[in-house]
């Protein structure tokens, strides 16, 4: 069995509830970044251990939140030796808007990934983009590169959307199921 890992960072609780439906569908341990931008004890050796690695941050201005990108910074004594080489990875994130620039964060957990000589593994998710599509169906937000999600900046991480935790959790089935493949 293949042994995935989260690695987050949430400021208000919305992405820790998306990290928490991707580890549903991944069986996937959860390792959060605090709010000082640290891992907890025995984070990186988790993040060695596992076969396939998922980065999740919420998008703040364009990008992935500061605390998240000093994780990604001090991940260079693991790119220096290439220590995550040819391990999986992927992504997701979440916004108070429907574009919010979700896409660009994507991109920046993707060049991280790539940095590392990883294998990036999307969603596999065909958007939900018809006219009878509904704001609840799966991949509504429609990313193909990693899922994305979208909260009112006024609601709660309770009133998150079925359908974007509906995607985060097939998402990470993905990841997982694709992690057992290659360990194969």
């Amino acid at each position: 069995m293949a042994k995935t890992v989260i690695v987050y960072h949430s400021s208000y609780g919305h992405t820790k509830r998306m990290a928490e439906a991707v580890a549903e569908g991944a069986g996937a341990e959860l390792i959060a970044i605090d709010a000082e931008g640290n891992l907890p004890a025995g984070g990186w050796e988790a993040l060695q251990a596992a076969d396939a690695i998922i980065f999740g941050s919420p998008t703040y201005m364009g990008s992935v939140s500061w605390q998240f990108k000093k994780f990604a910074d001090t991940s260079s004594k693991q790119w220096f030796t290439q220590q995550w080489k040819d391990k999986l990875f992927a992504g997701f994130t979440n916004s108070a808007t429907m574009n919010g620039d979700k896409l660009s964060t994507l991109h920046y957990l993707f060049t991280l990934a790539m940095q590392h000589s990883g294998i990036w593994v999307g969603t596999g998710l065909m958007p939900s983009n018809s006219k009878a599509a509904q704001r609840n169906d799966v991949n509504y937000v429609g990313s193909f590169a990693g899922a994305m999600a979208q909260s009112p900046s006024d609601s709660s991480p309770a009133e998150m959307l079925a359908g974007d935790l509906e995607t985060a959790k097939l998402f990470g089935k993905r990841v997982a199921d694709t992690a057992a493949k290659i360990k194969r």
